[in-house]
């Protein structure tokens, strides 16, 4: 498995699916290739459904491969081994996520929150604190 680094940055600017990322976030996107922008704009999404949906949950960061590669198609991506980072803990995540074509708005998310993350095991993976 390849381990990708990649520097964006979107801070805490999260958009919901309901409405349109803003146009910051959006030129950030528009500049990464195809495959990057759908990542990206779907760990976004992760964030903000997770950090909705569950009380007590505050993801800073999700990680689409931190235990498997991504399944992606031109406006879809499928992981089982995601993870998200909330409140210094890394928990395995599974999600399916479809955008629009431009990979700029999401059509329909879907996610499932797995166990926490033991430390013994961030170094393998590529996690941080």
């Amino acid at each position: 498995m390849i381990k990708r680094f990649t520097t964006f940055a979107v801070g805490l600017t999260l958009a919901s699916s309901a409405h349109a990322v803003d146009g910051s976030v959006r030129r950030q996107l528009e500049a990464l290739s195809p495959e990057e922008r759908i990542e990206q704009r779907c760990d976004m999404e992760a964030m903000e459904q997770i950090g909705g949906a569950r009380k007590g949950f505050r993801p800073d960061k999700v990680i689409a491969y931190a235990f498997g590669d991504p399944k992606q198609s031109e406006d879809l991506l499928k992981t089982r081994g995601a993870v998200f980072r909330s409140k210094g803990e890394w928990y395995r995540l599974a999600y399916r996520c479809e955008t629009t074509a431009d990979g700029l708005d999401i059509r329909s998310f879907k996610f499932k929150i797995g166990e926490r993350v033991p430390r013994e095991d961030w170094q393998a993976h590529y996690l941080y604190d």
